[in-house]
């Protein structure tokens, strides 16, 4: 199971980058383009926007900050998903999710002068231009909440092992 996650956070990397490259070489010319209607009702639209902030354009300007605490988020998810891989597939993809959006986002404020690439635009309700590697963070997030509010959740209860060596003990005392 890590070595599919392993693959699944490089795989969406990837995808991340390339959606970025398409944005950069061919909707940057052009500013906008139409993507989902039905009828008149504008749903969602491709917008070429660079970002310096974070959501919504906050810490705008603070590139090596939003870097370092990237970098920490990313750190944590994969020391959590190598100790904890084995707890559950929901912990697993939503860290994954995390990490790979992370890494997607961080590339582009280390190479990209600060500037995180964003092209989707929801217009039905005017929402944030965002991209593919924040739509993988805001599902991880989610996923990661699911899997602590499951009942039962190993990653809800680290000391279940200690409990049930404890209740094992007592048995064999008797």
């Amino acid at each position: 199971m890590l070595i599919a996650a392993l693959i699944g956070i490089g795989v969406l990397i990837a995808a991340d980058q390339l959606l970025k490259y398409w944005a950069v070489q061919v909707l940057r010319p052009v500013g906008m383009m139409p993507f989902l209607r039905i009828g008149d009702v504008e749903i969602l639209d491709f917008h070429y926007l660079e970002n310096d902030g974070a959501v919504f354009s906050s810490f705008s300007g603070m590139r090596w900050v939003l870097v370092a605490c990237t970098s920490v988020m990313i750190l944590v998810c994969f020391y959590y998903l190598v100790r904890h891989y084995r707890d559950s597939h929901v912990l697993t993809i939503g860290l994954s999710l995390v990490i790979a959006g992370g890494i997607g986002n961080l590339i582009d404020r280390l190479f990209r002068h600060g500037l995180v690439v964003d092209y989707i635009e929801v217009k039905l309700f005017h929402f944030a231009v965002f991209n593919f590697a924040d739509c993988c963070v805001t599902i991880g997030v989610a996923l990661l909440a699911i899997s602590f509010l499951l009942p039962g959740s190993k990653a809800k209860q680290p000391n279940d092992s200690v409990e049930i060596e404890a209740e094992s003990e007592e048995s064999t005392d008797a």
